[in-house]
C-alpha cells in the first residue's frame, strides 16, 4: 500500500495585520486552494482544521468553524491543536484518513489573527501547565528563551552576533520575492546590529513578530489524482510528529530545567534531531536527496540550530553553512526561500501549513524569482510546545 498523498491545491491569505477575524483568513485560504486544486468546496469528503485558540471559543473547532463558512455540505470534520506544530499534525489527520480510505479529498485550514506583542498564556491560575509557570514564575517570556539559545551557541560553537544578523539579511532578500509575506523590504547586517535589544544578544530584527494569516492545502489519495488528471503531483511522503525522549539535556521551551542524565544515558540525538531524522527514515530520504528547506525560524540563531538538526552540516557548523551561502537561493540546500518566519511573523495555526505551500510551489518549478531550480525534494519542521514535533517531507 502507497504511504504517499497527493497536494492537489495550495492556498494562502496573505500575512499581516489585518483587524479580521481568523475565520476570514482560512476561508480565502481554503478558497484559493481549492481554485488550485481544480475543486468545488462540495468535492471535499473532510475537512481538518489547525486551532488557534486565541480567537475565542470557535477557534477551538477550527474544522467545523470553517466548515461552516465554506457552507455545511456534510464533509468528515476534525479539529487539531499542537500550537506552532498544529499545522503539521493536521496535515497528519488528513493523510491519515485518506490513507484510511475514509475520503478521497480533505481540506486542511489553518489561520489565525494573532495579539500584538509576544505570546502569553491564557488567564488563570495553572501551576500545573510548564507554559504558565515559565512566564509567572520566571518571567521567562519567548524571546528570553530565544536569547538564551543563541547565548549557548556563541558559547558552544562560536557564533557571533553578526552570523545571526545574516540570518536575517538572507530570509529579508527572499521575503522581498513573496507576495504572501507580511515584511517584503532587504535588510541589511548595519539595520539588524541598529535595532533595539530584546534578548540579549538578539534585537528586535532577529525575532519573528507575531501576525495574521492563513494557508490551506487539498490533499487526495493518488487514485483520485489521477482520475482528476494529475498523473503527477507533488506528494506528501513522510510526516514526523515523534515526541522527546528521556532524559533531555538541551533546555527547550516551555520547560524551565533539563532531565537528568546522572542515571540514564541521554538518546543519540537531541528532539529536533529526532523530528528530523523519523521524517527521512519513513520517506526514504536523507539530507544529501533534499532540493530545499522550510524551517521554523523564530529567531535567527534557532534557524542556525535547524541545519545541523536537519543534518544539512555537522554539529557546530551552523553558521559556516550560512557563510558559505549554502542556504540562500542558489546555493546547495536553499532554506526558508520562503522568506521564512522573519518575513512573515507567526500565525500559528498557519505556519506549518504554509511551509508545505512553499514546498509545493517549489516542487511544482511555479515559485517565481524564488524558483529553486530543479526542485525535487523538500522538508519542512518546526516544533510545538509539550513535545510535538513536526516535519513533513514532499517530493515531485
Amino acid at each position: 500500500m502507497t504511504t504517499e498523498v497527493a497536494v492537489l491545491g495550495a492556498g494562502m491569505h496573505p500575512w499581516g495585520k489585518w483587524g479580521r477575524s481568523f475565520v476570514a483568513y482560512g476561508v480565502a485560504a481554503a478558497r484559493a486552494a481549492l481554485a488550485d486544486a481544480g475543486l468545488d468546496w462540495r468535492d471535499v469528503g473532510s475537512i481538518v482544521g489547525a486551532d488557534t485558540v486565541r480567537g475565542g471559543y470557535p477557534g477551538y473547532v477550527a474544522g467545523a468553524t470553517f466548515a461552516r463558512a465554506l457552507g455545511w455540505q456534510g464533509a468528515r470534520v476534525a479539529s487539531v491543536y499542537a500550537a506552532c506544530a498544529s499545522g503539521a499534525q493536521a496535515v497528519n489527520a488528513a493523510r491519515t484518513q485518506i490513507l484510511a480510505g475514509l475520503a478521497d479529498v480533505v481540506l486542511v485550514v489553518g489561520a489565525d489573527a494573532a495579539p500584538k506583542g509576544f505570546f502569553r498564556p491564557a488567564g488563570g491560575d495553572r501551576p500545573d501547565d510548564p507554559d504558565w509557570l515559565r512566564f509567572r514564575v520566571l518571567g521567562a517570556t519567548n524571546p528570553t528563551y530565544f536569547g538564551l539559545y543563541a547565548r549557548r551557541r556563541m558559547a558552544v560553537h562560536g557564533d557571533t552576533a553578526e552570523d545571526f544578523a545574516q540570518v536575517k539579511v538572507k530570509n529579508s532578500a527572499l521575503g522581498a520575492l513573496n507576495p504572501n509575506a507580511r515584511y517584503r523590504s532587504r535588510v541589511t547586517a548595519e539595520e539588524v546590529a541598529a535595532s533595539a535589544v530584546v534578548a540579549d544578544p538578539l534585537r528586535l530584527l532577529d525575532i519573528c513578530a507575531t501576525s495574521d494569516g492563513g494557508a490551506a492545502l487539498v490533499l487526495s489519495s493518488m487514485e483520485f489524482a489521477r482520475r482528476h488528471g494529475v498523473p503527477r503531483p507533488v506528494r506528501i511522503r513522510a510526516v514526523s510528529t515523534v515526541t522527546p525522549r528521556y532524559p533531555s539535556t538541551v533546555l527547550d521551551l516551555p520547560d524551565i530545567a533539563t532531565d537528568s542524565a546522572a542515571a540514564v544515558e541521554p538518546a543519540a540525538e537531541t528532539f529536533r534531531a529526532s523530528i528530523a531524522s523519523a521524517a527521512y527514515e519513513e520517506a526514504g530520504v536523507g539530507p544529501r536527496d533534499l532540493s530545499l528547506a522550510e524551517v521554523y525560524d523564530l529567531s535567527t540563531a534557532l534557524e542556525l540550530q535547524w541545519y545541523e538538526d536537519l543534518g544539512l552540516c555537522g554539529e557546530g557548523e551552523g553558521a559556516k553553512l550560512l557563510r558559505e551561502g549554502a542556504t540562500t537561493l542558489g546555493g546547495r540546500i536553499p532554506v526558508n526561500v520562503s522568506g521564512g518566519l522573519a518575513s512573515f511573523g507567526e500565525a500559528v495555526p498557519a505556519q506549518a501549513i504554509a511551509q508545505v505551500c512553499e514546498l509545493t510551489w517549489q516542487l511544482r518549478g511555479t515559485a517565481g524569482d524564488r524558483q529553486v531550480a530543479g526542485a525535487r525534494a523538500g522538508i519542512s519542521a518546526n516544533q510545538g510546545l509539550f513535545g510535538h514535533g513536526s516535519a513533513v517531507v514532499a517530493v515531485r
